[in-house]
């Protein structure tokens, strides 16, 4: 059976439209992993003993500052393809083509969120602790967006799950090796699929910082270091293996990519290493000293109020004890001879 059938088709419209409106697989993919990062960090935000609605409150402020980010940092390290020469710069503006740099998102993001957590008073470091493996399954679900774009797939390859890319998608620059029909390739090829390798390692990942911080009980930040460490090592051999053009395509034998998952990841050691040193185990508590939510709960005022009750009831037996009231050794004697 020819190696053919086993490959993996690329959709051959990424856009839907419903009436007038288009619903775009690219923005559809990204929605949905906001959606799932918000639903998985609440839960672990109540988890550590934060308050339900927290995250979605700080979601109003991360989410659009790391959009914003994301596509700052995709236009500033492939600025040649928006302002070079016979560019429009207005499509810098265009999002739904695709275009988002994860770490311009996770940059700015962050600064969103910390804004929100600065207004509710909200610790940061447990804050993005909860959020952090989110981001990964969010990650996951996003790179789909890439399939739908027909974007960022990988070299050339005979692999049973190559990848097929219709050809108006091919690179059109043949300055690298592999780009271009000029450049190497034929009718029929296909290639690493470089989204669903990310999708998985990051799965995978979710798994894995999920476990780690049970067995080893992490807080003061080290969840995000270890989603940090967990992401850049595998962004950096999928990096590896993708051909499209970036502005900085070659620097010292890398690509730019490669080298800011190297630095991030030795950043992320650096900041787990000594975290861990300062600030052993979790944080106790969430909030800022004086915005701690009103936890008075009915639950809560019943067991107040029976306390209260049993405490009422022992002061009125010590003002009743016999030794205390002459008359009450005689109602004791006088109940023990009865008793008798």
């Amino acid at each position: 059976m020819p190696a053919l059938i086993y490959t993996i088709p690329s959709p051959s419209d990424g856009v839907w439209n419903i009436g007038p409106v288009p619903i775009r697989g690219y923005a559809l993919c990204i929605i949905l992993g906001i959606i799932a990062a918000i639903w998985i960090g609440e839960r672990r935000w109540v988890a550590r003993g934060g308050r339900s609605g927290d995250v979605q409150d700080i979601a109003i402020w991360a989410v659009p500052f790391g959009i914003i980010g994301a596509r700052i940092y995709h236009v500033a390290t492939d600025w040649n393809r928006y302002f070079g020469a016979g560019e429009n710069p207005l499509t810098a503006l265009y999002i739904w083509r695709g275009g988002l740099g994860i770490w311009g998102g996770v940059a700015l993001g962050a600064l969103g969120a910390y804004l929100g957590c600065r207004a509710k008073g909200i610790k940061f470091l447990p804050m993005v602790d909860a959020l952090a493996p989110g981001l990964l399954v969010a990650q996951a679900i996003g790179r789909w967006g890439n399939w739908f774009n027909q974007e960022l797939y990988g070299r050339p390859t005979d692999l049973p799950w190559g990848l097929e890319i219709d050809r108006a998608h091919w690179p059109t620059e043949c300055d690298h090796p592999y780009n271009g029909l000029a450049c190497g390739f034929a009718p029929g090829t296909t290639f690493h699929p470089t989204f669903l390798y990310e999708c998985l390692w990051n799965l995978a990942a979710f798994v894995l910082v999920i476990w780690l911080e049970r067995r080893f009980k992490l807080g003061y930040g080290r969840v995000m270091a270890v989603y940090v460490m967990a992401y850049t090592l595998g962004r950096g051999w999928i990096e590896y293996l993708r051909i499209d053009d970036v502005q900085y395509d070659d620097v010292l034998g890398l690509r730019f990519n490669v080298w800011t998952s190297i630095v991030l990841f030795v950043a992320a050691a650096v900041f787990f290493v000594v975290s861990a040193r300062r600030h052993p185990g979790q944080e106790e508590a969430v909030y800022r000293e004086g915005a701690e939510p009103d936890d008075a709960e009915p639950k809560d005022t019943e067991v107040d109020g029976a306390a209260e009750a049993e405490e009422d009831r022992t002061d009125a037996a010590d003002e009743a004890d016999p030794q205390d009231d002459p008359s009450g050794d005689q109602r004791a004697a006088g109940k023990v001879s009865t008793e008798d």
